[in-house]
């Protein structure tokens, strides 16, 4: 079949995708198209993703570096990786290398917040440097597991052993959070090289991060040129070309929802493996013999700030609803104390009676671009219990009133993204029926928040997967360094006569 290239878009133009539907060219997405640059047809949704050919060529600059350093990985030693890690340590910790670094993020968080854009996971505290610094630590210190023979099966004049091995090229793309540019260089430590692309936001951050630490301690540790390599562009364009080269071993990605599913959706048709780290929002559901004082502490704690594995919907057996409500209304106020701000809630419409009237109160609720006057309390329908909250200051989180505790499973099951789910009880049998049919990779009995790598199994994360398309092959849902790698079979032959 003839092949030509695309140089020009028309406003109407029919594309066609899924094998029967069409998507219709705007006028906009026409006249900003340009020769040489790319379009991607998402086949499951028919977005039309533009391309600029800056993008792509900055994007496809950058996995080339990685491929050919990937190449060079395996003449490097264990003990060099561990110096690279030593070295980008040192070099955050150092208040000399790291004063520009904090100088570009206060100018990322203020032009953000001058855009009304959020700040919470932008902002490079005093905690997250020395968690950052504490992660690359550990990876200093951590096994490669290069080289490590997973089985071995010794025949009649010939050995066949499996072993461990660096998987290749992994492409990263992430919102504006700086430790994740740290913690996603743990896939060198099995051999591998990366490539990311940061959010806008915090790009200025990644440049300096770059410039200060990370590309002096890969020369200082004799690491090779790109082996890990920042797309520096601001264009969410630039991370669909990434993920559309198909020199990538695996694409992660983290984010919003919608974002994610669309560069895990380009990266799919491209050929990759995916590892997608979007929607989030713990569930806790109090069971038949919660005990009053414990679940209203696991709600406070479950509230301490929004992240992924944040409390975002809460549910209570009608049989409990009138003692523990009020300790729900009081965690939560909790919560809000802690942070010297107000709380927000959302109930089921039809539930309204069970929550006092103060709750329904025009109160001053801190958002994205400042102090919003708003009702403390809104209504949804049962089909919104899935809706992730995305709060600044005010912890917000949706309480649902069920008929027992198997009605809240299946109302997790089907509505939430399937990620974190808890229950508060006293009785093991009923935790274990919890485990045993909610559909979900983080179970506990407490609060959500220790759903996190390095905190609960002392690995720092690339990300933390739900199920939300389906239970993980071969894995479990936290994606560490440690945990990206291939297996090679190599035969050591002792007979030289050896034929079949």
């Amino acid at each position: 079949m003839a092949m030509s290239e695309l140089n020009e878009l028309t406003a109407g133009m029919p594309i066609v995708y899924g094998g029967n539907r069409v998507a219709t060219v705007s006028e906009d997405l026409a006249s900003a198209f340009a020769p040489g640059d790319h379009l991607v047809v998402v086949q499951t949704t028919g977005d039309l993703i533009h391309i600029p050919s800056a993008d792509w060529t900055v994007a496809q600059d950058a996995v080339a570096r990685a491929s050919t350093a990937f190449s060079a990985m395996g003449s490097v030693s264990d003990a060099s990786i561990s110096a690279f890690y030593q070295a980008f340590a040192q070099r955050l910790a150092s208040d000399e290398s790291f004063a520009a670094i904090a100088a570009a993020n206060e100018a990322d968080t203020a032009a953000a917040r001058e855009r009304g854009r959020s700040t919470t996971r932008l902002e490079l505290t005093d905690k997250m440097r020395s968690d950052m610094i504490a992660g690359l630590e550990g990876w200093a210190d951590q096994p490669s597991g290069r080289g490590q023979i997973v089985d071995s099966q010794q025949h009649d004049g010939w050995r066949v052993d499996q072993i461990r091995s660096g998987l290749g090229v992994v492409g990263f793309v992430f919102e504006g959070r700086p430790n994740v540019f740290a913690d996603a260089t743990g896939v060198l430590r099995s051999g591998n090289t990366v490539v990311f692309r940061i959010g806008s936001d915090a790009l200025g951050t990644a440049r300096a991060i770059v410039e200060h630490a990370l590309d002096p301690a890969l020369a200082e540790a004799g690491l090779p040129d790109g082996a890990a390599s920042l797309v520096d562009s601001p264009s969410r364009a630039a991370g669909h070309a990434m993920f559309s080269d198909e020199r990538l071993a695996l694409a992660v990605a983290r984010g919003s929802g919608p974002a994610v599913a669309q560069l895990g959706a380009v990266a799919r048709q491209a050929g990759l493996s995916v590892s997608l780290h979007g929607t989030g929002g713990a569930w806790i559901v109090a069971g038949e013999t919660a005990d009053p004082e414990r679940f209203e502490a696991v709600v406070t704690n479950s509230l301490d700030r929004k992240v992924c594995n944040t409390l975002n919907t809460c549910c209570i057996p009608a049989s409990r609803a009138a003692e523990l409500v009020p300790r729900f209304l009081d965690g939560l106020a909790a919560a809000g104390e802690r942070r010297n701000a107000e709380p927000k809630l959302h109930v089921v419409a039809e539930q309204t009676a069970h929550i006092p009237e103060q709750w329904f109160e025009t109160a001053g609720i801190g958002r994205a671009e400042g102090v919003v006057d708003e009702p403390r309390t809104s209504t949804l329908g049962w089909d919104d219990l899935g809706d992730e909250w995305e709060w600044e200051d005010s912890p917000e989180v949706t309480l649902a009133i069920v008929d027992d505790v198997a009605h809240a499973v299946r109302l997790f099951n089907d509505l939430s993204p399937r990620f974190t789910a808890s229950i508060v009880s006293e009785t093991a049998t009923e935790i274990d029926s919890f485990f045993a049919t909610v559909d979900a990779p983080f179970v506990g009995d407490g609060f959500t928040r220790w759903v996190d790598g390095q905190y609960a199994l002392n690995r720092p994360e690339l990300g933390l997967s739900n199920w939300e398309f389906g239970r993980l092959f071969g894995r479990g849902g936290v994606l560490s360094g440690d945990s990206v790698y291939t297996v090679r079979t190599r035969v050591t032959q002792e007979d030289p006569n050896l034929r079949r």
